[in-house]
């Protein structure tokens, strides 16, 4: 089989699947060629996905985590944003900023949570036909900004400018919208070392981290202005396209949009979880090897950069029974949308929070969903989901 995982149009007209299933039974650790670049490892078991995840001896992040990446901006952030950052200093950063979605902070997550969604869903029941992307997009967002103390005004801003810099058509365009988001940070940080308040910003400007010496010190405003880029980047991201692929899976299966409407609130957790292994909106991560190693029986060299694709982890027919189906009440679901070991998703809580609430407000106000025109996903082998869903929503 022709395998070519950097083809946009692969994504673009979702015909990957049968791609990454061929590899799993044939060539799990694939050697990847590239036109424009040295070649890169396809890892597409579950298994030997989890165990680079977890082996951080071997494996590094701090070269950049997605293939496309500019390497000179990945050097700019290295060791002091949490996606590209290796222990010590990923340990010390994520132990400040978890805190901040730890399981002390879920009744006051949940109260915001509960008045955005609330509020996005009626708004929708009430127009009938919507298209879903819009509606989906202002939950995570919403939540974010709001927990962030960023002025309402600044919300619809925010969240255009942040999937510009994840889904921007070229690296250029990606590179400027970063650099805005970077740029309205370091304002709003400035302003809120001025004025402290009980937002996230403010609060993790008031910790202290432990350092590779063990001496505590205040984050840089480096580090808080590039963390606070990615966790809005991680939460828009993962919220809109698992609510979205969620819902249309629903509308294609309607035995199980009733099995799930039947259950009710009870059924939502397990119903979520199936959402999150489906859609997976992380499609891969990066890895780039530090020392001579092995996955599986494949000789990975040192410099030798190493995908883990998510969604074929998530499809695996040796750990999930009939993994190409979509069942509400599937368990145990072992899926790793939010990654593994160390670089589990920091905001993994709060996007499982969103969707449980989500799904709980849609049974509750919607007998039946169905297609107002034709999905349209975006064609990108990093983060991938739907761009377009127009759907009627009868109450």
């Amino acid at each position: 089989m022709q395998v070519n995982l950097k083809d946009p149009e692969l994504f673009g007209r979702g015909r990957f699947w049968p791609v990454l299933a061929w590899l799993r039974q044939h060539d799990p650790v694939h050697w990847h060629e590239e036109d424009d670049g040295p070649g890169f490892w396809a890892v597409t078991r579950y298994h030997d996905i989890v165990g680079v995840y977890t082996d951080q001896k071997s494996f590094s992040s701090r070269y950049g985590m997605r293939l496309d990446s500019d390497p000179g901006a990945v050097s700019a952030v290295a060791q002091r944003m949490l996606i590209v950052s290796d222990p010590p200093d990923h340990t010390h950063l994520k132990s400040v900023l978890a805190k901040e979605f730890g399981h002390a902070e879920v009744p006051r997550l949940q109260a915001l949570v509960e008045q955005v969604v609330r509020a996005v869903v009626r708004d929708a029941v009430s127009r009938g036909e919507v298209e879903f992307l819009d509606m989906a997009k202002q939950i995570p967002n919403n939540v974010v900004c709001a927990l962030m103390g960023i002025p309402r005004s600044e919300w619809e801003w925010v969240g255009a400018v942040t999937t510009e810099a994840f889904e921007g058509d070229d690296e250029a365009t990606r590179a400027g919208a970063h650099s805005e988001i970077f740029l309205f940070f370091t304002e709003l940080l400035a302003e809120r070392r001025r004025n402290p308040g009980a937002d996230f910003v403010s609060r993790i400007a008031a910790e202290r981290r432990t350092t590779g010496q063990g001496e505590e010190r205040p984050l840089t405003d480096e580090e808080i202005v590039f963390n606070c880029n990615g966790v809005l980047a991680g939460a828009n991201e993962t919220t809109r396209y698992s609510a979205a692929g969620g819902v249309l899976a629903l509308i294609e299966r309607p035995d199980q949009w009733e099995l799930l409407r039947t259950a009710g609130p009870s059924g939502v957790p397990s119903a979520v979880e199936e959402v999150l292994r489906w859609t997976v909106p992380g499609v891969h991560a990066l890895r780039t090897a530090v020392r001579p190693t092995k996955i599986g029986n494949v000789r990975i060299a040192v410099g030798d950069r190493v995908t883990l694709w998510n969604v074929s982890a998530n499809r695996d027919e040796s750990v999930f029974e009939q993994a190409d189906r979509f069942r509400v009440d599937r368990s145990p679901n072992r899926h790793i949308t939010f990654g593994a070991g160390r670089h589990l998703c920091l905001g993994a809580r709060l996007a499982r929070l969103e969707l449980k609430i989500f799904f709980e407000e849609l049974i509750g106000q919607v007998r039946r969903m169905e297609l107002a025109g034709e999905p349209v996903y975006n064609a990108s082998n990093f983060t991938w989901g739907l761009r377009s869903l127009p759907v009627r929503l009868a109450p």
